[in-house]
């Protein structure tokens, strides 16, 4: 069905996980210098300042988690738009969606210059981040991992994965950067720079993204559609075709990338947040503790998606769960104690543990659907997943610690209790794959096998 070689056209597997892996990065720092905002100063900023304490935080947080909402609705429109069109023009459109929105977030009023308007701005500018980044990961991710040789799509598609950790590295150093000014200049001016600063990274990303051609996984759903008239070769509409054949598919991939996404938010968020307001921590400990996190989980990603193509990425991903289950409790004790080398060691390991989940997940869930829904398949199940787990675990975690008194205890068993879920349903995920194969599935409609192999 597909050929991996186009004339005329460059097919290099290193080029395209470059452009997927910066489009990516520059998506991921606007998504968590948000989140990262949302726990250190929109509490003060964009709300009343007799509201209580308490409140504010869940507030804020709550800002965060709308714009987990829309994101399920942008995975099925450029989802639809990726599968029927083509992987490259959404990731454009995607990009300036979110570029222009955080940078908007940079010049926002306060509560004390505009009362209720400026939190009501706030979400505005979240939802349409929400709606950028739905469609943004499916696309990225496939345009790695149809571009890679045989037997290296989990290496290749780690790339985009890598995304995750360069913007969380990016935006936690930048917030470091400015508070080095004074906790006063931060709270004032100092947390707009980072959103103001993602303009340049957008101009970036933009070069490199328009330059890409598409994958010639695209290229053979186009040429199908052509061939037949468009009565198999693309879905007429794909979130359609998924929902009736691939449900199932859906739904436990839904659960088997939650530790991956919530799970991530409470050890990043929610961790930062209560070490500052429940522990009195320094910020900047904190802020740079998470930034060598991010800078560990950038550096082994790579090396455990590698491990996943030599022994399977599903064993990976159920390893990774295990170490989260085992260290979920520890994390948050070892906050307690104030010492910065156990705070820091808790952390890195937390974060290798994380790596392996998410970086070999993504040509799991790609192996899954057949390429021309391929794109609004994963993308459902990642943003669904999202949506339920994601955008909402810093508010959960605040809310289960209120109900104990602050203790950190309920938010680390719910997500011990999560993780174990997940490990069922990766399994499951691996049985499906075989079902599909073993059900006559084209090699060239499998992501791990390179067309004419």
């Amino acid at each position: 069905m597909t050929d991996r070689t186009t004339p005329g056209k460059s097919r290099s597997p290193y080029r395209s996980a470059f452009a997927a892996l910066a489009g990516t990065s520059i998506e991921w720092y606007d998504f968590y210098a948000f989140a990262t905002a949302a726990a250190l100063v929109f509490d003060d900023v964009f709300f009343p300042a007799d509201m209580p304490a308490a409140l504010k935080t869940i507030a804020s947080f709550a800002t965060f988690a709308v714009g987990f909402l829309l994101r399920p609705l942008g995975g099925i429109v450029f989802g639809h738009i990726g599968d029927r069109v083509g992987r490259k023009k959404t990731l454009v459109i995607t990009l300036l969606m979110m570029g222009i929105a955080s940078f908007a977030i940079g010049l926002l009023p306060t509560y004390g210059q505009v009362g209720a308007l400026a939190p009501i701005l706030l979400i505005t500018l979240r939802l349409v981040q929400g709606i950028a980044i739905g469609g943004e990961w499916g696309g990225a991710v496939l345009i790695a991992v149809e571009n890679a040789p045989k037997g290296r799509a989990t290496f290749f598609g780690s790339f985009a994965q890598l995304g995750s950790s360069v913007g969380a590295l990016l935006s936690t150093g930048a917030f470091s950067l400015v508070n080095l000014f004074g906790s006063e200049a931060f709270h004032s001016w100092g947390w707009r720079v980072p959103f103001l600063a993602s303009s340049v990274l957008v101009v970036i990303g933009l070069v490199v993204r328009t330059k890409l051609e598409d994958t010639p996984v695209m290229d053979g759903v186009h040429a199908e559609q052509s061939r037949k008239a468009g009565e198999s070769g693309a879905a007429r509409l794909p979130v359609a075709e998924v929902l009736q054949k691939d449900w199932k598919t859906v739904l436990v991939g839904v659960f088997a990338l939650a530790t991956a996404t919530g799970g991530y938010y409470v050890v990043t968020s929610y961790l930062l947040s209560y070490g500052t307001d429940e522990l009195h921590l320094s910020e900047s400990m904190l802020l740079n503790g998470l930034s060598l996190a991010a800078f560990l989980e950038l550096v082994v990603t790579p090396f455990l998606a590698l491990l996943g193509d030599r022994v399977g990425a599903h064993r990976v991903v159920v390893a990774g769960l295990a170490g989260v289950v085992l260290l979920s409790l520890p994390q948050f004790m070892v906050m307690g104690t104030g010492s910065v080398v156990l705070i820091y060691l808790t952390m890195l390991a937390m974060r290798l543990v994380m790596s392996a989940l998410y970086g070999p997940i993504a040509a799991i869930l790609a192996d899954g659907f057949a390429p021309h829904v391929r794109y609004t398949g994963i993308s459902l199940s990642y943003q669904v997943c999202n949506m339920i787990f994601a955008g909402f675990a810093p508010v959960t975690a605040v809310w289960l610690s209120s109900l104990a008194g602050g203790a950190y205890w309920p938010p680390a068993v719910a997500l011990m209790a999560v993780s174990v879920i997940g490990i069922w349903c990766t399994l499951r995920l691996r049985t499906y794959h075989r079902l599909r194969v073993g059900a006559g599935t084209p090699p060239a409609e499998r992501v791990t096998v390179p067309a004419g192999a």
